[in-house]
């Protein structure tokens, strides 16, 4: 006899819709960054629109890695009944997403 239980359908959708609005976050950081690289002018050497393309691209891709890893330890926790883990990666995402919206737009505001 094991102690996982088959959990209500509506728990493990839900777990998965957070699990593909991850994905789509990873998405949107792999567009940004590779936007930046690409578009952005914030210099002659166009070294900010670099490093910006470079962390909103490790941001992606930390994100994709992180959310599966979300989604399977949430699965376990509802299938056991148990509390659900605290995760930091709204926070990482969050963070990450505003150093780069401020490196953005002080190189632009000093440009």
């Amino acid at each position: 006899m094991t102690d996982e239980e088959e959990p209500d359908y509506r728990f493990t959708l839900a777990n998965e819709r957070t699990y593909l609005a991850y994905l789509r976050t990873s998405l949107a950081c792999y567009a940004g960054g590779l936007s930046a690289v690409q578009f952005l002018d914030l210099g002659p050497d166009r070294w900010v629109a670099r490093i910006i393309g470079v962390i909103l691209v490790l941001a992606g891709i930390v994100t994709t890695g992180a959310a599966f890893r979300r989604w399977q330890v949430n699965l376990i926790a509802i299938r056991r009944g148990g509390a659900l883990p605290v995760t930091r990666l709204p926070l990482m995402l969050g963070a990450t997403i505003a150093v780069v919206g401020m490196i953005g737009l002080l190189f632009s505001l000093w440009r």
